[in-house]
């Protein structure tokens, strides 16, 4: 566990202070989820309690809960006479080739559309199983990827290791920090309990990374704005990663929705992304453009696979990046089973969530003490790594969850009320709490509060 947390600390430049975790036990696994989960939610913690001393010259206490933050890397929420909608498509998933495994990844509707553009319509997982079981994995990947779908052939860490993106990523650090030139001084106006206070965040990321990062930024006290596309939508994950925030939609390539964009993006303190490498370059907001209507912005990005190598544009996934990397392949024989088997949770984007929190905090500190904007880079497939090189998992099991593990208060949301569990992280004096319950996707205006 230290070790992990000493690794994250390096990568961030934090102090190599120990921070305790209460409680016992861990999620079964292949890998030390739990230790993960730990190691990220304290570099968050830490991250923002040396934010807080830069301001205040008094070092907040923090320490983290095993039970709670494992909790937290499936969901925090606990619906009270309602259901969430189910996190998956009915055809996503794993399936048998002519020589191993692929999964398809096919919740949004135009990843669907692309696997049945290379394996033709299929109404369930029954058809899709018997047009794959006709392919070799590298081949229907290859198709899936080049109709700009999402698939992952299995492979082994071995595998990986051999692969030109696996070696790609081995070289990339766990968090790429870049400075800008240009400078935006301005003074803290928040406080030891909303240290984020009047932090304005334009979140532009998706499904979980970087939603987990902005959620976090928004239990500080940050204002945070999500901005969607027109017709997305991710029902099975909305109720859980929108707490804090305020959710608007804008269609970058229309010009009235760029100019109002770019207005946004102006009054922005950090900006959050998780586009393909060269997405927002292709809408004309590229980082020189970015730095340019945003002098001194703090522009945390994280992609699927890493930002060099053959693969930094393709598409992908926390499930993906597990299968391509080696973890589903561990996982099968951890359990000495005959199919792939990934984490119990999507570890990979919890975790790179709470690093780019993290990375915004340190960069934030950077901008209040030189007036100067810089930027962030993480991966999924480079927090595989930390993971992977970390060592086995447990089998010492977590106690169960009960009532007293939920917060008091009752979130009212726009599907029912609902309780959050208590947070994992506690900061002395600096209780993480969010003013807004989870909403609907595009249920606000493009406007910053």
């Amino acid at each position: 566990m230290t070790d992990l947390l000493t690794s994250i600390q390096a990568a961030l430049g934090l102090p190599h202070t120990p921070i305790p975790f209460t409680d016992r036990g861990a999620l079964p696994s292949a890998f030390a989820v739990t230790d993960l989960a730990c190691a990220s939610m304290a570099a968050a913690g830490q991250a923002a309690s040396e934010f807080i001393r830069q301001q205040t010259g008094h070092l907040p206490a923090v320490e983290v809960d095993r039970r709670l933050a494992s909790f937290w890397f499936s969901n925090s929420l606990r619906p009270l006479g309602w259901q969430v909608p189910p996190l998956w498509d009915p055809v996503a998933g794993d399936y048998a080739t002519e020589d191993g495994w692929i999964r398809l990844h096919t919740n949004a509707p135009h990843h669907r559309a692309a696997a049945e553009r290379v394996l033709g319509a299929c109404a369930d997982r029954a058809a899709m199983a018997a047009k794959v079981a006709q392919w070799t994995s590298t081949d229907l990947e290859q198709a899936v990827v080049e109709a700009k779908g999402c698939a992952a052939e299995m492979r082994s860490w071995a595998q990986w290791q051999q692969h030109p993106q696996g070696l790609a990523v081995n070289a990339e650090q766990l968090v790429h920090f870049l400075d800008s030139p240009d400078e935006n001084a301005q003074p803290w106006q928040g406080s030891v309990e909303r240290p984020l206070a009047a932090i304005k965040v334009l979140d532009l990321t998706r499904v979980l990374a970087g939603p987990t990062a902005s959620r976090f930024l928004a239990g500080l006290g940050a204002d945070v704005l999500r901005i969607d596309p027109p017709t997305w939508n991710e029902p099975g994950v909305v109720p859980e990663m929108t707490l804090g925030k305020r959710c608007a939609r804008l269609d970058l390539q229309e010009p009235a929705d760029r100019a109002v964009f770019e207005h946004l993006l102006k009054d922005a303190d950090i900006l959050l992304h998780g586009y393909r490498a060269d997405a927002l370059e292709n809408l004309g907001f590229g980082s020189e453009r970015r730095q340019q209507l945003a002098p001194g912005l703090i522009d945390v990005c994280l992609n699927a696979y890493g930002w060099s190598g053959p693969w930094q544009n393709r598409r992908g996934f926390d499930s993906l990046v597990q299968m391509s990397s080696g973890i589903a392949e561990a996982g099968q024989r951890w359990q000495q089973v005959d199919k792939p088997t990934p984490l119990p949770v999507q570890a990979l984007d919890h975790a790179t969530g709470y690093l780019m929190a993290a990375s915004a905090l340190r960069l934030l500190s950077e901008r209040l003490r030189n007036g100067r904007g810089s930027s962030a880079r993480l991966s999924l497939a480079r927090t595989a790594n930390l993971l992977i090189e970390h060592g086995p998992g447990t089998n010492e099991a977590l106690r169960a969850e009960d009532e007293q593990d939920q917060g008091l208060l009752i979130e009212q949301t726009p599907w029912g009320p609902a309780h959050r569990l208590q947070v994992p992280v506690k900061i002395s004096g600096t209780p993480i709490q969010w003013a807004l319950p989870a909403t609907e996707l595009g249920s606000h205006q493009p406007q910053w509060a």
